[in-house]
């Protein structure tokens, strides 16, 4: 087995959160692969990841190594920021699976000299993050057991983050970790053995998962509010949640057509995009027109509206944009 560095850099890891089974599972996965070494995380929403980025002003970038995962920055500001780092030697590491990050490079946005990054939607981030890794690793003869032991976690996280929910209890999993706090979470998250057995913090959040999600049927249902967009022949369903919303739209999916959801989650104040499964709106691109992102069949952005009249003002904007043909 190759050496350790006598003087290894100090690791920072800036990942999506603060409840995202990918998110956190990224961090997860590079704590266990530098066990031994200095791992610090945080956790940045969409709208917070720029400001993160930029406030990581390391005293001697060339003793130090980011990894940023799961997670894209929007400001050109940020890319100057990341050069002038790596330019006094540190080593930067992205790894992201978003649409709408792949479409920002291909336009010739995230200009930042890496040290090596991963941009593939093949994938969820952290399923590309672990193969990176265990192919680095064994390029280089090293062994990282406590890595290897991550293979079923990171399945799961495969499994739910792109919605295939072919793997019992992935689902489950990902629904726990929202109830818990970021830290609590990625410390339980951290803590799994091989066959995720489950201790007495997830059973408990589990519980608390399904009655929270009774809570949050029962104001989306009080807050539901539906718009035609007849010049493309869509709908447009809008809500207000206290979480879950991706299992709002699940349960509405059901006998729904050509149909977008744009549902306000309280907890995040951001708005959550999903599609029935025979609408062939570009999510990314329609949330990219309220400057947010994501994925085709999923995404996440911001809209203001008041909150004496959210549901509505919010089907008004989201049917506006698609009718200028803002996901094309």
């Amino acid at each position: 087995m190759a050496a350790m560095p006598s003087d290894p850099r100090r690791v920072t890891v800036i990942s999506h959160g603060p409840n995202c089974l990918d998110g956190l599972t990224c961090a997860v996965v590079i704590t266990r692969n530098f066990a031994g070494r200095r791992v610090d995380t945080t956790f940045a929403g969409n709208n917070d990841i720029d400001t993160a980025i930029q406030n990581y002003s390391p005293a001697d970038p060339a003793r130090e190594e980011l990894w940023v995962t799961d997670i894209s920055w929007r400001e050109d500001a940020t890319d100057g920021h990341l050069n002038r780092l790596v330019d006094r030697g540190l080593d930067f590491y992205w790894i992201d699976h978003h649409k709408s990050a792949i479409d920002r490079k291909a336009d010739g946005h995230l200009t930042v000299s890496f040290t090596d990054h991963v941009l593939d939607d093949k994938y969820c981030a952290s399923r590309l993050l672990f193969e990176f890794l265990c192919e680095r690793a064994q390029a280089r003869g090293e062994s990282h057991p406590g890595l290897l032991a991550l293979k079923n976690l990171v399945m799961l996280a495969d499994d739910v983050d792109r919605w295939v929910l072919e793997i019992e209890g992935s689902r489950e999993l990902a629904l726990a970790v929202r109830t818990m706090s970021q830290n609590d979470a990625y410390r339980v998250l951290l803590s799994m053995d091989s066959n995720l057995t489950y201790g007495a913090e997830l059973r408990r959040a589990l519980e608390r998962v399904e009655r929270e999600l009774e809570r949050t049927l029962s104001l989306a249902g009080q807050t539901r509010h539906e718009r035609e967009v007849s010049a493309r022949g869509l709908s447009v369903v809008t809500a207000e949640c206290d979480g879950f919303t991706g299992e709002v739209a699940d349960r509405w999916n059901q006998n729904r057509s050509r149909t977008v959801y744009a549902l306000y989650d309280r907890r995040t104040h951001g708005i959550s995009m999903r599609r029935s499964p025979d609408c062939t709106v570009d999510l990314s691109r329609l949330a990219g027109f309220f400057g947010g992102g994501g994925h085709a069949a999923a995404a996440g952005c911001n809209i203001h509206a008041s909150s004496g009249n959210r549901s509505s003002e919010i089907a008004e904007q989201v049917a506006d944009a698609l009718n200028k043909g803002a996901d094309g």
